[in-house]
């Protein structure tokens, strides 16, 4: 059987070289392979996402081309990825040619619960404030005046595309879900954790870490057990 494939869809402000770090402590279990959203890394100059639905449209096409006829696909995402993912995994479901066998949804209540105390809209300090409060830390860059000026127009994007998402359609997705929370995430709490139980129509399972809403940084190898354990062998 073809070793699966690991799709990641990065959180808000984040750019596909975060899951970098996981090649190594995959070993030969999967391959790590991750979606680059524009207005970071290499897509630095591209205008960024603020709509879910016009990031699905938009990354479709190089998401095909990676997953299609390469094997089992196992798609991830946190927080803002984990919206992204789902639906993205409606669309590979309904897709020929791509054997999508898992979705792993990671920090993130279910599809039809909108985010409270949303940080868009506010200025440049209360908005940072509030990330910091939504994420558990500040990174260090955001602390130098000419960095924040670089990063700020992709982070509010990604963070109004998260805050304004709703699910459109109450249809589950036809893949079995496993649902991950830090267990000391004061964002996302275990009953809307559990809530995608209601999203799929196949099996479904709450797995919870020991760290906080950013507990795939700082505690990726308990993650990536996880995700090996739901991986086809």
């Amino acid at each position: 059987m073809p070793k699966t494939t690991l799709l990641c869809i990065p959180f808000a402000g984040a750019g596909a070289s975060v899951f970098r770090p996981w090649v190594p402590l995959c070993q030969d279990r999967f391959e790590v392979a991750s979606v680059q959203l524009p207005g970071r890394e290499q897509r630095f100059a591209e205008e960024p996402y603020r709509d879910v639905a016009a990031a699905v449209e938009g990354l479709l096409p190089e998401v095909l081309e990676r997953v299609s006829g390469v094997g089992p696909v196992v798609l991830f995402g946190h927080s803002l990825g984990a919206v992204i993912a789902y639906e993205l995994a409606h669309r590979l479901a309904a897709t020929d040619g791509v054997e999508l066998v898992r979705l792993v949804v990671s920090g993130s209540p279910g599809p039809w619960t909108r985010r409270e105390n949303g940080a868009a809209g506010l200025d440049d300090e209360g908005f940072l404030e509030r990330v910091k409060e939504f994420a558990g830390y500040r990174h260090d860059a955001l602390e130098d005046p000419e960095m924040r000026e670089l990063l700020l127009p992709s982070l509010r994007a990604d963070v109004e595309m998260h805050e304004s998402y709703l699910a459109p359609s109450p249809e589950p997705v036809p893949v079995p879900i496993t649902s991950v929370r830090g267990a000391t995430d004061a964002l996302v709490t275990p009953d809307q954790a559990m809530e995608w139980s209601k999203a799929t129509s196949r099996d479904f399972d709450l797995v919870q870490i020991e760290g906080g809403h950013m507990y795939l940084v700082d505690n990726a190898e308990a993650l990536i057990r996880v995700l090996a354990d739901v991986c086809p062998v």
